[in-house]
């Protein structure tokens, strides 16, 4: 889960799996480079993956997963260290949520929605067959932040009112580095600011009522 205050998570309130309209699922980022091994890893962000794979299971649904793949000199190394190298394991799926795996799409900047993949996805129009939009993932104050406003922006622009965008926050969290990242802080600015945007922020995906 997230890591965030108590007293914040008690404004967030369970959705539950029936309640889901045509669903896809998009899994950002769940790769060794920000939970086993990098500069920008961090294990606790690990301890969501059980959350994703009960969400996948009970949706059973189309899933698209998204992962950093970065040629060895990009300009995205210049506000972060070197990460997520293509060809490397930092880029590879985490192994438990790999069978799992339906559709992979790579990314070279932090932002899910300009990545050439995506772009194919929405001008093929393949995101029309569904209405809601399930993001789960990291890093929450940033790819999965980003990813968000950037859709229902463009929801917004194209006025496509049946669509949802739900991130479940037992589902998404952030690396922590003492003294410069706060994963706590960043972890709320971030649920704060969507859900603000008009994202549809829960605790929790949940079977039955």
């Amino acid at each position: 889960m997230a890591r965030v205050s108590e007293m914040f998570m008690q404004q967030l309130s369970d959705m539950h799996v029936m309640d889901i309209k045509d669903p896809i699922v998009f899994v950002v980022d769940m790769i060794n480079g920000f939970i086993h091994e990098g500069a920008l890893a961090d294990e606790a962000i690990n301890e969501i993956t059980q959350n994703i794979i009960e969400v996948l299971e009970a949706l059973d649904t189309r899933n698209i997963f998204i992962a950093d793949a970065h040629p060895p000199k990009t300009r995205e190394f210049l506000s972060f260290p070197s990460h997520c190298v293509i060809g490397t394991r930092e880029s590879e799926v985490v192994e438990e949520l790999q069978p799992y795996i339906h559709e992979l799409f790579h990314k070279n900047s932090t932002n899910t929605f300009t990545c050439m993949d995506f772009q194919s996805f929405i001008e093929e129009k393949r995101l029309d067959a569904y209405q809601d939009i399930i993001i789960m993932g990291c890093c929450s104050d940033i790819c999965i932040l980003q990813f968000a406003l950037c859709l229902n922006a463009w929801f917004n622009e194209h006025n496509m009112v049946d669509h949802r965008i739900i991130i479940p926050v037992n589902t998404i969290d952030t690396y922590h580095i003492e003294g410069i990242h706060d994963a706590y802080s960043c972890n709320e600015f971030a649920i704060a600011n969507m859900k603000a945007n008009g994202i549809l922020m829960v605790k929790s995906l949940r079977e039955g009522k």
